[in-house]
């Protein structure tokens, strides 16, 4: 579809775009959730995140935690349900720490458990896809965050071409592909749409779609009204709409910004899969309330194979 039809489509009644979006999920829904192995003294200058060095966020910062911790958070996630288990590092990309080999380590410990293994670690080149490739990695999420026309609004220490240029590494050496978005960083309903086409041409496995919660001390930290509940739920519905193959995962901002009827609105017409438990500096579900969700709307949900 064009950038025209998706905004007829965009400003229809909102139960009739839902309805139309949930002619395209998925039988099964899918739970997924991640560690932060790395957090803050990112490089980036990224207005929405916490871990820039540039802000003064007052998070948690710590280095690479150990092989165990990280196997120790997989086994509690395999048992809340999750198929899909991240391994999620701050910084540009992985040379920045030096601490390659030990993710690629992480990554078999977690094949080992039966778990779908993914990795969010930056910016790479076509060498570092290949190794993780031969780790066994299942799946690669990197953001573009926005559409092309917004990024330098975003961020000016990369570019929107680098974040390309590594989803297309990683579709090269055959690993899965999550790349998605965060949505409500001042963007227009025009801009969502074109982030929406612009990921039709990525052709992703599972689009992550994340609400800004603004953190005190990013230059982001007064956006609360630069998106509301009706346009999130109308955005899920134009990214299933756009790219009826992939997964849409609702992630980040979920327990922030939406109320409890709109998350089940939107799992019910919109969506795929959902990340469960907290986030990178922020707080989630537990998964009972969304195992519950599930229920509650008669959906299936897709288990682990081991």
């Amino acid at each position: 579809m064009n950038k025209e039809e998706l905004l007829k489509l965009y400003n229809l009644p909102l139960y009739e775009l839902l309805k139309i979006s949930k002619k395209y999920i998925f039988k099964e829904f899918e739970f997924c959730s991640l560690i932060s192995a790395r957090t803050g003294k990112c490089s980036q200058d990224c207005k929405y995140c916490a871990q820039s060095t540039r802000y003064n966020t007052e998070i948690q910062t710590h280095p690479l935690v150990s092989i165990n911790e990280v196997i120790k958070a997989a086994k509690e996630s395999k048992a809340n349900g999750a198929i899909n288990f991240a391994i999620v590092t701050s910084g540009k990309t992985p040379d920045e720490a030096k601490d390659f080999n030990e993710l690629l380590k992480m990554i078999k410990e977690i094949n080992a458990l039966g778990l779908r293994s993914c990795a969010s670690i930056g910016i790479l080149n076509k060498k570092q896809a290949l190794e993780l490739k031969e780790a066994g990695l299942n799946r690669f999420h990197h953001n573009i965050n926005t559409c092309r026309s917004y990024h330098n609004e975003i961020c000016t220490t990369h570019t929107y071409q680098d974040r390309i240029d590594t989803c297309k590494f990683i579709k090269e050496v055959g690993i899965e592909l999550c790349c998605g978005v965060i949505i409500g960083m001042g963007e227009s309903v025009e801009q969502r749409v074109e982030m929406a086409l612009e990921l039709t041409q990525i052709c992703p496995d599972s689009i992550p779609v994340n609400i800004l919660t603004p953190i005190k001390g990013t230059p982001f930290e007064n956006y609360y009204d630069k998106i509301d509940e009706e346009n999130i739920l109308r955005t899920l519905a134009i990214f299933k709409i756009a790219n009826p193959n992939s997964s849409i995962r609702l992630a980040g901002g979920k327990k922030a910004r939406l109320s409890e009827k709109n998350i089940l609105t939107a799992m019910e017409y919109t969506l795929d899969s959902t990340i469960v438990g907290n986030y990178l500096t922020t707080t989630g579900f537990s998964a009972d309330n969304d195992k519950s969700n599930v229920l509650k709307l008669n959906r299936k949900l897709k288990t682990c194979n081991k």
